[in-house]
């Protein structure tokens, strides 16, 4: 599967890795320059800590990089490089810089309650804008698992996702300054997405070695789903109750804030505001799939625009409903770009 996924995508993935080892190094997310050389020794660092977690997902990691012409440290980087910007932060002792915008998705878990007993999950993945076109959506077949269909961009194993089985997995990236070496976060998606109920996913989350910090959102199809910030030094969570559950991108227990990086006035105010208003748009019984879709189109807060100041949009979407094992994905800003409902091969 990996060495499929990288020779389909050969020349975007090596242009795609030479633009985020290039961001990594600059310092424009990590707090301080690098050069290439230290920017790969710290991703061949975390080598082990994915072998370790997964040897399956490591080998299908080392298939992509053969395919696509990468090195393993490059495809960590490629992937996990949110995560991964976390740990050369660490390393470096470098401050959260002021001009990046690590401010990405709004996700949400509806409960079966308040979707007539067919509960939803969607979320959209907002990313820097030059990572737009490399978003894709891949079938996976593995030998030893659920099948599933995976939200993801060219080069990364998986960010969002749903198996055959009906289990949900999401992410919101977060900032933290306790950043160390260790597992990204796409293997622990994917290793996710190998289980068949959500409280299995939950361990998965629960037990990794975590590279960087990112809030985690399970959902399965008899309704049962759990929201983790999972920081490398943290792992508060909460399971789904009546209310929809929703996450941004700052921390909401004092356990994760104690370790989350300081943010830019204006990105915690933004994270609140998309906070706030899909909490509000989620407050009602009935539902639906589309209702879903239109919260991600949302023009006030949620979906997002590049501009001149922070070069940040939505890259694309996905809704999911485990229980009829159903999902829908765009590709891009969702106001302008329409939902395809892709279904599990027979």
């Amino acid at each position: 599967m990996g060495h499929a996924h990288g020779t389909a995508y050969a020349d975007e993935i090596r242009r795609y890795t030479d633009e985020r080892v290039r961001l990594v190094g600059s310092g424009e997310w990590s707090g301080r320059p690098l050069d290439r050389e230290g920017v790969l020794a710290l991703a061949e660092a975390c080598i082990p800590a994915h072998e370790a977690h997964s040897p399956v997902l490591h080998e299908e990691m080392c298939g992509m990089a053969e395919g696509a012409g990468i090195t393993l440290a490059e495809a960590i980087v490629v992937g996990g490089f949110t995560d991964f910007v976390d740990t050369v932060r660490s390393h470096v002792a470098g401050s959260h810089p002021a001009a990046v915008v690590e401010d990405d998705c709004t996700a949400f878990i509806v409960p079966d309650s308040r979707a007539d007993g067919v509960g939803l999950y969607a979320q959209t993945w907002d990313m820097h804008d030059s990572a737009t076109e490399h978003v894709v959506l891949l079938r996976v077949r593995p030998d030893d698992g659920p099948a599933a269909l995976v939200f993801s961009t060219t080069g990364c194993l998986g960010q969002i996702g749903m198996n055959e089985d009906g289990v949900c997995v999401g992410i919101n990236n977060l900032t933290g300054i306790d950043g160390t070496i260790g597992v990204t976060w796409p293997t622990v998606v994917r290793d996710a997405l190998l289980r068949s109920t959500a409280d299995e996913a939950l361990e998965v989350v629960l037990g990794a070695d975590l590279a960087g910090a990112h809030s985690y959102l399970l959902f399965d199809a008899d309704g049962s789903g759990f929201m983790v910030e999972g920081m490398p030094t943290a792992r508060p969570w909460l399971g789904v109750d009546d209310d929809a559950l929703v996450h941004t991108n700052h921390t909401l227990w004092d356990e994760a804030t104690a370790v989350e990086a300081p943010r830019p006035a204006d990105l915690t105010a933004n994270s609140a505001r998309r906070l706030e208003r899909a909490v509000g748009l989620l407050d009602r019984d009935g539902i639906t799939a589309e209702d879903c879709m239109a919260i991600t189109r949302d023009p006030d807060a949620i979906c997002r625009e590049s501009d001149d100041t922070h070069h940040v949009e939505s890259s694309g979407a996905v809704v999911m409903r485990p229980r009829t094992r159903d999902l829908w994905a765009v590709w891009g800003v969702p106001r302008h770009n329409d939902y395809t409902h892709v279904p599990f091969p027979d």
